[in-house]
């Protein structure tokens, strides 16, 4: 197991490593319980794949994870000599790194399995945290995009939104993801709060492999001079699906 990883981020992770088996099990527990999803990275990061958590046998130092959707992309993870994970846990990133994955079966289907990491990072940038968008009912970022001819209107669906800007999903690949490209026209139609117009700045870009094994790639783009009144109202819908998530974990929903 690595207690770094570098290719996640260049800050000085040391203070936020986690290295309390009790601490480390509850975290592992609420990606299990939540259903939330994982990104698994190999080589440098040129492969992702996303995983959940499916169990975790305590006893045996075990954590049992999601296989790829295919034998090809599980043969490279297992091949890897260091796999990354980065997910995001109540608006926390949290990244481990296992080099020990094997080939299991959870419920009649494939898996894979590693030891229960023994140390993990958590990352909450305060200034700027995330939270993820519904996903039944997802959000359309509306973008206006310079076509052979004219003008198209493009529409995405997004992962998760912050103060400081949002994730796209490009099943198509019609956004430029070019680092530091901009569009100068989009709008966004935030539930219960209203439109929103705004600038967008492209600063990365992921090919996802999902778990029905469909391919998608994920943009993250940076809000670009804001307004106060626009900031407000992406607060105000912040503040929203923070309240809908709390009730639902409490019952009152």
């Amino acid at each position: 197991m690595q207690t770094n990883l570098p290719s996640l981020g260049t800050e000085n992770q040391s203070p936020y490593q986690v290295e309390s088996r009790r601490e480390i099990l509850a975290l592992l527990r609420g990606f299990r319980d939540k259903g939330q999803l994982i990104s698994m990275m190999i080589n440098g990061g040129s492969e992702v794949y996303i995983t959940s958590v499916l169990d975790i046998d305590d006893g045996n130092n075990i954590v049992i994870i999601d296989s790829a959707p295919n034998p090809t992309a599980n043969q490279h993870i297992l091949e890897a000599s260091t796999v990354f994970f980065d997910g995001l846990l109540d608006r926390i990133s949290i990244q481990f790194s296992s080099s020990k994955l094997q080939r299991t079966s959870f419920e009649a289907r494939p898996a894979l399995q590693m030891p229960i990491p023994s140390n993990l990072i958590r990352l909450q940038r305060r200034e700027y945290y995330r939270i993820n968008t519904p996903i039944s009912n997802p959000i359309k970022c509306n973008i206006l995009m310079d076509g052979e001819q004219a003008s198209e209107l493009g529409k995405f669906s997004l992962v998760d939104i912050s103060c400081g800007g949002i994730a796209l999903l490009d099943e198509k690949r019609a956004i430029n993801n070019q680092i530091g490209f901009q569009y100068e026209q989009c709008v966004i139609d935030l539930p219960s709060v209203g439109m929103i117009e705004l600038k967008l700045q492209v600063r990365n870009s992921q090919e996802l492999i999902l778990l029905n094994g469909k391919t998608t790639r994920r943009v993250g783009c940076a809000f670009i001079e804001l307004s106060s009144r626009t900031l407000a109202s992406v607060q105000r819908y912040i503040m929203k699906l923070e309240r809908e998530r709390n009730a639902k974990l409490t019952g009152a929903i």
